[in-house]
């Protein structure tokens, strides 16, 4: 599917590479592209059924002499990608076949560990997102020289011309009249990110006499009972609500000291770190996405026993406390880390390097 935090990465494909697109219809609330940045795309249609789906025309693109290659998302409940790789050995045995996955989570049963070694043995090699996935396959019985991690990447270049226009504000003393330590969340206001749990850690900490200020950049579902949360707790959130102009999102998370994302973190590690803030997350990584990869404890950021106020409100103070890096360190640190690894130039090399 055309996902729209993909525009840059398939951009630099499609300038550099010999790349025909064809995109199915997006699924769930993902943002889709506008498809017209691309040089050459085909919509396919697709029939679903529950879980199951069934891309319509893919098929036949196997047997055309156009393509040496496919790069394919890699997903096991689309049968149409089960039909072109049971094909290839019978009509194309030559072709290469890749696919670009999330891959494992490590809290698959037998029957979905079984059904994942079978899928993605089939194919030539798989890009997977993170290095916890790549060993869990491995530790699964897969064979690693066919897995290589990719990461993920959001607008790299447009992002780095916003860090570097970027000037310390008064924006959260201003509205908070304090100079306390500003937290910060930035993406959907949703259950599956337990953002209720930041407001009862800081509820815990204003107790005993540690006071932060917050921030919730976004709307969503959760909103109207995290704004009751936190009237009950008595904790000062600034519901900022949602933002689509970079350049207020890049000032509103380089002036906070701290991201704190209570369910899993996804691209809003990158987000925040791209722009010089720390993350602290859960450590449970069967349940996290794989951009928590991007944190290194004490550096980065930290993490936290995944469900447990007590732990947030501990590894919150633990970072203010025990921190012995400055401010401008730890921007740095964050800098390094998403320039390294998280980037569509990086991806570009990661891809030219098995693609052949």
């Amino acid at each position: 599917m055309a996902a729209k935090y993909r525009a840059p990465i398939f951009q630099l494909m499609d300038k550099e590479l010999d790349v025909d697109w064809y995109f199915g219809e997006p699924i769930g609330d993902i943002k889709e592209l506008d498809t017209s940045i691309l040089k050459k795309v085909t919509k396919l249609k697709q029939n679903t059924f529950r879980c199951l789906t069934w891309q319509k025309g893919v098929l036949k693109l196997l047997i055309s002499r156009e393509y040496n290659y496919y790069l394919m998302l890699g997903e096991p409940f689309t049968l149409s990608t089960w039909a072109i790789l049971l094909s290839r050995p019978l009509v194309a045995r030559k072709k290469k076949i890749y696919f670009w996955s999330h891959g494992w989570y490590g809290r698959e049963n037998a029957v979905k560990r079984w059904i994942k070694k079978t899928f993605f043995g089939l194919a030539d090699g798989t890009f997977l997102y993170g290095n916890y996935a790549k060993k869990v396959a491995i530790e699964q019985g897969n064979d690693e020289n066919k897995f290589w991690v990719i990461h993920n990447s959001l607008d790299y270049n447009r992002h780095l011309q916003l860090r570097a226009a970027i000037q310390p504000s008064s924006i959260y003393s201003q509205h908070f009249g304090n100079d306390n330590p500003t937290l910060i969340f930035i993406g959907r206001l949703t259950k599956v990110k337990k953002l209720n749990q930041v407001i009862e850690a800081l509820a815990l900490l204003k107790q005993k006499g540690y006071n932060y200020n917050l921030v919730f950049i976004g709307d969503g579902e959760e909103r109207e009972a995290l704004v009751k949360l936190a009237k009950e707790k008595n904790v000062d959130v600034w519901f900022y609500g949602s933002c689509y102009d970079e350049k207020t999102n890049a000032e509103l998370i380089y002036n906070a000291d701290l991201c704190v994302s209570p369910g899993n973190v996804g691209l809003t590690a990158i987000h925040t770190m791209t722009f010089g803030t720390p993350v602290i997350t859960h450590s449970n990584f069967a349940n996290q996405m794989p951009e928590f990869e991007a944190i290194q404890q004490g550096k980065t950021g930290d993490f936290f026993k995944e469900g447990s106020v007590d732990s947030l409100a501990n590894a919150i103070v633990k970072w203010f406390s025990s921190n012995t890096y400055s401010r401008e360190s730890i921007r740095q640190a964050c800098y390094q880390e998403i320039d390294q690894s998280w980037t569509p130039q990086f991806q570009l090399s990661v891809l030219k390097n098995y693609v052949s």
